[in-house]
């Protein structure tokens, strides 16, 4: 029972709160986190390409890249006006007198 008792009473280790290295290390960490973080900021990503349209016309544009995605531009014709906008917005691209996604119109609607 003595050693038990002797046993809880002594220190296992060397305590890393109260070494110096060990806090530098983590202040070190702590700021590489911060900065990591500082770059996920909203402020700093880019913007939803349909923002800056009203609610029932985004939903309308994002239906548009979803039916050109599909090839369902035979069924469902695309609007010249809504074509003409998603190819300003560089969502949408030409080839062949037909609508293709690019990569930031398949970045839009994931």
């Amino acid at each position: 029972m003595q050693e038990a008792q002797r046993l809880k009473a002594e220190p296992v280790g060397p305590n890393p709160w109260k070494s110096l290295p060990a806090i530098e290390s983590l202040q070190a960490f702590l700021v590489a986190r911060q900065e990591q973080n500082a770059v996920a900021d909203p402020a700093v990503q880019p913007e939803v390409p349909l923002a800056r349209f009203d609610r029932d016309q985004a939903i309308h544009l994002r239906w548009t890249l979803r039916d050109i995605k599909a090839k369902r531009t035979k069924f469902s014709p695309v609007s010249p006006d809504d074509l003409g906008i998603l190819v300003e917005m560089n969502l949408v691209e030409m080839r062949d007198d037909v609508p293709v996604l690019t990569n930031e119109g398949h970045r839009a609607i994931e």
